[in-house]
């Protein structure tokens, strides 16, 4: 838990804290823009999650500050967001009141498997070629998303899909993807959220004095009352049958993942290690990862997790929770900008989303290419969640061929009965 003391026991300072958490904030500000742009396609009001989105931001931040004592930011997730909408949403034809039951109560089983220590055995059934696949396949889901927003990537009956127009719309999109990605490259902070600025700023002109019939952006008000009318508003009824366990847990195995290799990654790079090697208070930040998912079906987003943007506050010297509450903090003065948030085009936020995709591509060279039994599993749920356009479907198709293969190849063994009820759920989300 945090304290001012720690300060001094952590070789750093109040002014530093505080610029490290204004530094993380300004790197993972996209998402308050992003996740309404995402989840409103549901039809879910766009002020209504944004409001979530900074509840869940704030809360779960603080927390992870002030109960886990980490510098790490906590907000709803890029892919969790993805997963909600076109999977939960579209492809399983849920209702987003539903589909926000199903996020709860994974909430509720994460917190449950973080309490009581089990993710460590669930986590270690599940290959890491496949963990390394999913997170992949989620980033080119995104990534796809992104291009389909912009209208770069089109549906084309000869082919399927195709390359869009070249016109004001897609020719704005480029520019900002262009704009952002050199911002990233000279460690600008704030690059992806400086880039979703300038691409808005670059659209105003479309459909007022070139390209399209109607204007792209239009702006009424700047600031508005916080919309409330998503709290509560999840179906905890109708989300907890058994046909929709699948999405429950992956929504729970997803989001583990993705704050596993988040903490893990962030504590190896800065030293934020216990005495035992161990990423620092590991237990309380999934507990507050946990718990962010489940206030994220309360108040009407998709589930939080840790960001790897915390990176950036961390560089800056960031080692308290005082990081963490600082970032926590500066989110709450966009409750009231929703009005001047809901006017930021599709084209904006488009490149982001490219760009996220090329992120979660890292982990794409720990898989050993040479060893089939392992490459194709992971190639299939991979590539199986931007081409079947559900993440639920590529998780199955990896599990169950990994299991087939490992058996085949006389590896019985390597198969864990924890990997063994997970191919169990796989058949039957299948069959249901």
């Amino acid at each position: 838990m945090f304290s001012a003391s720690g300060l001094k026991e952590n070789n750093t300072s109040l002014s530093t804290e505080i610029l490290a958490g204004i530094s993380s904030f300004l790197a993972t500000a996209y998402i308050i823009v992003v996740n309404p742009s995402i989840l409103s396609q549901t039809g879910m009001p766009f002020s209504a999650v944004l409001t979530a989105t900074v509840l869940v931001s704030f809360f779960s931040s603080f927390m992870m500050g002030w109960y886990a004592n980490n510098p790490i930011l906590v907000a709803p997730g890029m892919g969790l967001n993805a997963f909600f909408t076109f999977t939960a949403v579209f492809t399983e034809k849920l209702s987003w009141q539903v589909a926000l039951g199903t996020v709860f109560w994974s909430g509720i089983f994460f917190l449950l498997l973080s309490v009581f220590n089990v993710r460590s055995y669930i986590v270690k059934a599940i290959p890491k070629p496949l963990r390394y696949a999913i997170a992949s396949g989620i980033g080119l889901f995104i990534t796809l998303i992104g291009f389909a927003n912009a209208k770069f990537i089109v549906a084309n009956p000869a082919t399927m899909i195709g390359i869009g127009q070249l016109n004001a719309s897609t020719l704005t999109f480029i520019a900002g993807l262009l704009v952002t990605v050199i911002l990233l490259i000279r460690n600008v902070k704030g690059s992806i959220l400086i880039g979703i600025i300038f691409t808005s700023l670059l659209a105003w002109p479309i459909g007022r004095y070139w390209g399209g019939t109607e204007a792209v952006i239009t702006i009424n008000h700047i600031i508005a009352k916080p919309d409330f009318s998503l709290v509560f508003q999840l179906d905890l009824v109708n989300s907890l049958k058994w046909s929709l366990a699948p999405i429950i847990l992956a929504f729970v195995f997803t989001d583990m993942f993705d704050s596993l290799s988040t903490f893990v990654g962030l504590a190896e790079a800065s030293n934020l290690l216990d005495e035992n090697g161990e990423p620092r208070n590991l237990q309380k930040s999934l507990i507050v990862d946990a718990f962010s998912t489940t206030i994220a079906g309360l108040t009407g987003s998709s589930p939080g997790t840790a960001y790897i943007e915390s990176a950036v506050g961390i560089e800056q010297g960031g080692k308290t929770g005082l990081t963490a509450m600082v970032g926590a903090v500066l989110f709450l003065p966009f409750l009231f900008l929703s009005p001047l948030i809901s006017a930021v085009p599709a084209i904006a936020t488009a490149p982001a989303l490219v760009l996220v995709g090329v992120f979660m591509m890292k982990p794409i060279v720990k898989i050993n290419w040479n060893q089939l039994d392992e490459a194709f599993p992971a190639f299939l749920a991979m590539v199986l969640i931007p081409f079947t356009y559900s993440i639920t479907h590529g998780i199955i198709w990896g599990f169950l061929s990994w299991t087939v293969l490992q058996i085949a190849t006389g590896k019985l063994k390597e198969v864990s009965l924890a990997l063994w009820i997970i191919n169990v759920f796989a058949i039957l989300a299948l069959i249901l």
